[in-house]
């Protein structure tokens, strides 16, 4: 039996939406580079090196993590969870400074439904983390 047969269902998915988080962030740092002006509101020709560079480090950010996560590997359950926490304390951060539930809500509950995920016990045993 290989590791990949030891995978739980859900690390394949998480594994399967960074890696087309990936894909986005990829298309993004294009767009910022001046390709593709017709994705987007306007149909404009946009150059922003800062923003093509940032994108781009996300990009390869979300690569490694879809790959740590295909691989089980436990480095990439420990980025996931450090991000997963990140974002929560951002979204709770921006509701207690003024920022409304509705504008949250969605950020919020994917993220706690991920902290939960990766929490249990048979996923922590597949990356190794008991």
């Amino acid at each position: 039996m290989t590791e990949y047969a030891e995978r739980p269902i859900g690390v394949t998915i998480l594994a399967i939406l960074a890696g087309i988080l990936a894909v986005i962030n990829v298309i993004i740092t294009l767009r910022f580079l001046g390709f593709f002006p017709w994705l987007g509101l306007l149909n404009i020709r946009i150059f922003n090196l800062w923003y093509a560079l940032v994108y781009g480090l996300l990009a390869y950010i979300w690569f490694w993590v879809a790959q740590m996560l295909w691989r089980v590997d436990r480095q990439g359950w420990i980025f996931l969870l450090i991000i997963t926490v990140f974002n929560l304390l951002l979204s709770f951060t921006t509701m207690l400074t003024g920022g409304a539930w509705y504008d949250n809500n969605i950020a919020v509950l994917l993220n706690v439904l991920i902290l939960i995920y990766i929490m249990l016990p048979g996923v922590r045993r597949a990356f190794g983390t008991d």
